[in-house]
């Protein structure tokens, strides 16, 4: 670079402009009639007037469809009649039911290199498969072939194989029990036990680390929980975003006397204040505030933040025993509290403060609420099991529960919000790489042939294998072109932390 001052040098492109991406100041409030407005303008701009409101009556109902946007439940009795769904559940159903249909036509003007150049978003409004389509060797372009050609292409490469296990199927939570059962059961007829899904890249270390902790890897509570609860932990999680329907459910808990406490990274405006369109005060633009409490942790820190809140709750603790921890809960149904107890004692605090990157007067203020509670629902999402120690991280949440005997009773538990609207229905019927022998041994009673008992690919091993060459057949879901809780058993195994 030179040190001439008389020579002049462009200006430094800006990010905006460098990227296309555009910034604007963030939102106040979520939801509210703007939300009314841009769902009605998607379904409506979709479907037309007639079928959008037929498909939005029926929408989270009973007797109805379930939304393909979230997992968050349904209410068992006060189910709205208007309108029982989101702005992101509008959005989703406008894209599954709309008019707009892909043909041979469209594959035949458009090359797979011009596709690519496409986002997500863009493929999605151009409308849905109409027909069964394949792409030829060597060529650059989609062509229709029928139902009977297309599982005949698909039989021919599974027949080739050298073994069932160069196979690897994938589904994803969008399938329904039924198709799900049924896939399952042609997998395994078939031999190989290499049935990774979705739950793989998403909540697999909160099925992990809650299995390990307490025998169950799905979460514990109900939707009723939440309006029984007196403490709310959010970690890790953006309802606002990507479940907009819990914010029903948090604000009321909050009416129902509930502290609700956010820790996350960024500012999430949906935990911060609610406007809901079907009241009138929502409709009128006034506000609801939902978290009491915003804990910016840093990125990762949410290890480091549990862990001092339980060492200030144990500093209490041992002023006054019994006072913080309900003493008899641990005592009659968990196993390592005096191994954990030590482990707290040897943290440095102050490490654990800089590494969150919550000043010790918020910590104190956490602790004191939790240590006054007795019960407390914690809810986490990709926020925490994206993370290396994810697993690690989600028993330290079960161990505060654990402390203050936040498990198994109402209003109290467990709760990994996920993402798609049937991934424990899926595991459930027998969508997983590593199925218990219990189940195996009652299709083989049952259907009358042996299942695989081997262990197979999990979707990070999927991907490897595929691009290893070592798996011969990849099918999606997408590619056969298929249509597309309760208090646990308490069996707490390992409560102690592995750090």
């Amino acid at each position: 670079m030179s040190n001439d001052p008389e020579k002049s040098y462009p200006e430094p492109t800006s990010p905006a402009k460098l990227t296309g991406l555009k910034t604007s100041s963030p939102k106040k409030v979520a939801a509210g009639i703007p939300a009314v407005i841009s769902s009605a303008k998607h379904v409506f701009g979709e479907m037309g007037l007639g079928r959008g409101l037929k498909a939005l009556a029926n929408l989270n109902q009973k007797g109805g469809i379930d939304c393909p946007g979230c997992a968050w439940p349904d209410p068992d009795d006060e189910r709205s009649a208007i309108a029982e769904y989101c702005e992101n559940g509008a959005k989703a159903i406008a894209e599954e039911a709309t008019t707009k249909k892909l043909d041979a036509a469209f594959f035949a003007k458009n090359s797979v290199s011009q596709l690519s150049m496409l986002s997500d978003y863009e493929i999605g409004k151009k409308g849905r498969l109409a027909e069964p389509m394949y792409l030829p060797e060597g060529s650059d372009h989609y062509q229709e072939i029928s139902w009977e050609g297309a599982f005949s292409k698909i039989a021919k490469h599974l027949n080739r194989l050298k073994s069932p296990d160069e196979a690897i199927f994938y589904t994803s939570g969008r399938t329904s029990n039924e198709a799900a059962f049924l896939y399952q059961l042609f997998v395994r007829e078939y031999g190989t036990n290499n049935m990774p899904d979705c739950s793989n890249m998403c909540h697999e270390s909160s099925g992990v680390a809650l299995t390990d902790t307490l025998g169950i890897g799905k979460g514990s509570v109900k939707l009723v929980d939440f309006y029984e609860t007196e403490v709310i932990l959010i970690l890790g999680q953006n309802p606002g975003t990507n479940h907009p329907r819990m914010l029903s459910a948090l604000k009321k808990a909050k009416e129902n006397g509930a502290t609700i406490i956010s820790i996350n990274p960024i500012i999430e405006t949906g935990l911060l204040n609610f406007n809901n369109p079907q009241e009138i005060k929502g409709a009128l633009g006034i506000r609801s505030k939902l978290t009491d409490l915003y804990l910016q942790v840093k990125i990762n820190g949410d290890m480091a933040l549990l862990q001092a809140l339980v060492k200030l709750m144990m500093i209490e603790e041992d002023k006054r025993p019994g006072a913080v921890c309900d003493l008899d809960f641990i005592k009659e149904k968990t196993r390592g509290f005096e191994d954990y107890l030590t482990h707290i004692r040897t943290l440095d605090l102050n490490n654990l403060i800089a590494e969150c990157g919550i000043p010790l007067q918020t910590l104190q203020r956490v602790a004191n609420i939790l240590g006054n509670t007795n019960k407390i629902i914690a809810c986490w999402a990709m926020g925490l099991t994206q993370h290396k120690n994810s697993v690690n991280t989600i028993k330290e949440v079960v161990n505060l529960l654990l402390l203050k005997g936040s498990i198994g009773k109402p209003g109290a538990g467990t709760c990994p919000v996920r993402g798609h609207s049937n991934v424990q229905g899926d595991r459930t019927m027998g969508i997983y790489e590593k199925p218990s022998q219990s189940f195996l041994d009652r299709l083989e009673k049952v259907f009358r042939f042996n299942p695989p008992r081997k262990h197979g690919f999990d979707t990070v091993e999927s991907i490897k294998a595929m691009h290893s060459g070592k798996a011969g057949c990849f099918l999606p879901w997408a590619v056969i072109f298929f249509p597309q809780p309760q208090i646990p058993y308490l069996r707490q195994r390992h409560f102690k932390n592995a750090t």
